[in-house]
């Protein structure tokens, strides 16, 4: 439980803190969709250093944005006493909730652990919590994210359409000469992201590659991206296409990628972290998605000025237990996103 010392620094602390580490070690959507906590923290209290506790592979993402300016990887954390800019670390927001991270938090007698009151664990290593249920909420993850500025007394924004400027991936590596000229100076550069590593519905292969064929060679340049291994499991897709795709699976770091889609105009996928990427960026993200909760749009959409959710208009429970037959997701046409992409092509050419 808290001490009383605890409860005396964290009265004290929360006005002056110059620090605060933030704790978000899932996957790479979810962390873009956390971006806006940290950029609104710099906004709210200007000269506070920012830390974003992650896994290692999500580190080029956090690095990308100017709102962090510290990333700490959890390794280094459970084992070691990290700092922040070289200060001791003041605070850490549980945004992601970890039982051995909050802890280690309390091991390393962080004055002010914040979390939510939902995990029996955080009565016992918290100091300052708050209500927060993800599961019963309809409100999109990045919304709930927001909730931490509870913390300071601060009240969250009511809607994503206010979050654009607090992604903040401006800290990006410059493109290599090799992938910058895989781009075309003439043609709308789209990368289409099938796979989503087991994370989301996905759309059928089938249907991508009616996409393709839907789309006119001479508007767009198309790139498929993915890990090595979902290249190999796209083999007969990539052959069926060889002369109408250019094949980046697994040839990227993920530095780099962030790079390359930076440079390009639109991204179209399942409910992963490339879309989130891209919507972050401010390029014309086109996500398809099933109409079930938790796994819709009205938690999962991209966030951005070009970012656009697909899903059909009605609430189904059909497919929750059986993802490869999921009828729903499937009744979403390649006609449609291929309509939406000329669309885009033809603004942007303007």
């Amino acid at each position: 439980m808290p001490q009383k010392q605890d409860i005396k620094i964290l009265k004290n602390q929360i006005e002056k803190i110059s620090n605060i580490l933030i704790s978000r070690t899932d996957s790479i959507g979810d962390v873009v969709l956390t971006l806006p906590l940290a950029g609104m923290l710099k906004q709210l209290i200007p000269e506070v250093k920012i830390g974003f506790l992650g896994r290692k592979y999500t580190a080029p993402i956090i690095n990308a944005c100017e709102f962090v300016d510290e990333f700490i990887d959890v390794d280094d954390f459970l084992n070691s006493r990290p700092t922040i800019c070289g200060e001791s670390i003041q605070c850490i927001l549980h945004v992601f909730p970890e039982k051995q991270i909050a802890a280690r938090a309390q091991q390393l007698h962080i004055p002010l652990r914040a979390g939510t009151r939902n995990r029996l664990y955080h009565w016992l290593t918290c100091n300052k919590k708050f209500s927060l249920s993800r599961k019963k909420s309809f409100r999109h993850e990045a919304l709930l994210n927001l909730e931490f500025l509870k913390v300071f007394h601060f009240s969250p924004v009511a809607s994503i359409e206010q979050l654009y400027p607090y992604f903040g991936l401006n800290n990006l590596e410059p493109l290599s000469a090799e992938y910058a000229s895989l781009l075309s100076k003439s043609k709308f550069n789209l990368i289409i992201h099938p796979k989503s590593q087991g994370s989301a519905r996905e759309w059928p292969i089938q249907y991508f590659s009616q996409l393709v064929r839907l789309l006119d060679q001479d508007r767009f340049k198309i790139f498929i991206s993915g890990t090595a291994a979902e290249g190999k499991l796209m083999q007969s897709f990539m052959r069926e296409h060889i002369n109408e795709v250019t094949d980046i699976t697994g040839a990227m770091s993920l530095t780099q990628f962030i790079s390359f889609i930076h440079h390009c105009d639109a991204l179209v996928a399942n409910s992963t972290g490339p879309l989130h990427i891209a919507a972050a960026l401010g390029k014309y993200a086109l996500g398809i998605y099933p109409p079930i909760w938790p796994m819709n749009p009205v938690r999962w959409a991209p966030v951005g000025p070009h970012a656009s959710a697909f899903v059909m208009n009605k609430n189904c429970d059909d497919c929750r237990y059986q993802p490869s037959g999921c009828h729903c997701i499937k009744e979403l046409t390649p006609q449609i996103i291929a309509e939406a992409l000329s669309d885009a092509a033809g603004k942007q050419k303007k």
